[in-house]
């Protein structure tokens, strides 16, 4: 498919309007963007409304996304968004807070496995009941039929992929 190639799109007054795939992708892009920081703002709220404040919406969603498993900083950079130093510094304070336990690995003395506490653990339920929440009010509004979210998150899967190897072919 040519990159350049026009597609249809509608515009906020209906209007039918075109504009070519990079200009859908660089939309795309500030769509996700948006999404991301508009999770990380709701995850605030909620977190304000229970009175709780001692975490930023960053560290709870670290917390949610390293659920019931023990793994290492490493593996939760490559399964969350999130850069090296940002996982480094935000583990730390979690582990400082009481949310995440922390010990050397028996077979790399260099690696330190996580996992979370009983605290970490209430966190996650908060996060996931959340999430769940949410998931119900879109699929009861309607939002999410057209175009089903299984057709929308194998799409942005396949995006993913893209990227990842990319990142490859650049090292």
């Amino acid at each position: 498919m040519n990159r350049f190639a026009l597609i249809p799109r509608d515009t906020p007054s209906g209007a039918p309007a075109v504009e070519s795939v990079a200009d859908c992708y660089l939309d795309t892009l500030q769509i996700l963007d948006r999404l991301h920081r508009l999770m990380l703002d709701l995850i605030k709220d909620e977190f304000e409304r229970l009175g709780r404040s001692d975490l930023t919406p960053v560290q709870a969603l670290l917390l949610y996304n390293l659920g019931s498993a023990e793994v290492s900083a490493g593996e939760l950079r490559s399964r969350g968004m999130y850069q090296g130093s940002n996982v480094s510094y935000n583990l730390k304070k979690l582990v400082q807070m009481g949310y995440v336990h922390h010990q050397r690995s028996e077979q790399d003395r260099r690696s330190v496995r996580v996992r979370l506490t009983d605290e970490g653990c209430a966190v996650r339920d908060i996060v996931g009941a959340l999430f769940t929440r949410h998931a119900h009010g879109l699929e009861a509004s309607g939002v999410l039929d057209d175009p089903p979210l299984d057709q929308v998150n194998r799409q942005f899967r396949r995006i993913e992929r893209f990227w990842s190897e990319q990142i490859r072919y650049i090292y």
